[in-house]
């Protein structure tokens, strides 16, 4: 597999978007992740992200996108939503990526007020539409499993579910190693995960709370999940995630180190 970087890593440091490109590259980096809202930007860092990528020979996988209002009850705001996965879906195609990192969200109000179930089929259908317009640009949606209670995909089991539910060929898994130690995901219960998972995150935490450290700074045991996932003989790439450094100035040894820590387990595990 290859070894990439979230971008974000970066720019949450305060650094331009190029010089965190050209570093990337610097550092070994196969390839790199971005995170960028299609609405938000304008169009000299738009055209300046895959500009720099292509001039240090840098290929773009994924595009993250947070979509909370997906799961929207109200159905003004779910269109509003679909119509910005479809702009971040073009930017994937425009970038030449493999796919977009889909964050969905979580139940509101405790699961009170808004059943769980109307809330689920909201995820559902909107993300059907949606995996039908990726595959129609050759693209793939890599769904994130969060840690988190009330997230709709905390786990392999309910994730396993809604990639069932949806049931397109363009909808598959992303396997977040952090997020799987956050919620007491067992290494073992990925084999569920064959032939549905197409990308990977690497962090570290503290066991407690989401952290995104890098590797070795933390209390995950990375050896088990990482054989568990070179079974799963996927064809893509362990993308590193690293969020708010405590000292920014820094940030360029912060992901250094990550890289290194992380290129030595994916050896050892044969997954590089």
């Amino acid at each position: 597999m290859k070894l990439g970087l979230i971008n974000s890593a970066w720019a949450q440091a305060g650094r331009e978007t190029a010089w965190g490109i050209q570093k990337t590259k610097e550092i070994g980096f196969d390839c790199i992740d971005i995170f960028a809202d299609p609405f938000d930007i304008d169009i000299k860092e738009r055209l300046l992200i895959k500009r720099e990528c292509d001039r240090q020979e840098l290929p773009i996988v994924s595009i993250c996108c947070v979509a909370v209002g997906l799961l929207d009850f109200n159905a003004s705001v779910r269109r509003f939503h679909l119509e910005r996965c479809i702009a971040y879906l073009d930017m994937c195609y425009e970038y030449e990526a493999e796919n977009l990192l889909l964050v969905l969200g979580e139940y509101i109000w405790n699961k009170e007020v808004i059943p769980p179930a109307e809330q689920w089929q909201y995820g559902v259908e909107t993300c059907r539409e949606l995996a039908d317009y990726a595959d129609d640009l050759g693209l793939k949606i890599a769904m994130e499993l969060e840690p988190f209670s009330l997230s709709l995909l905390n786990n392999v089991e309910s994730m396993n579910r809604f990639i069932d539910e949806v049931n397109h060929p363009a909808l598959r898994a992303n396997i977040d190693v952090s997020h799987l130690l956050l919620a007491d995901v067992q290494p073992g219960e990925l084999s569920q995960l064959k032939g549905k998972a197409i990308h990977v995150h690497i962090s570290d935490c503290d066991g407690k709370v989401h952290g995104d450290l890098p590797p070795g700074r933390g209390v995950v045991d990375f050896p088990p999940y990482l054989e568990e996932i070179r079974k799963l003989n996927i064809e893509g790439t362990v993308s590193i995630e690293l969020e708010y450094s405590p000292d920014p100035n820094n940030i360029e040894a912060w992901v250094r180190e990550a890289y290194e820590s992380t290129a030595k387990l994916m050896s050892e595990s044969g997954l590089r």
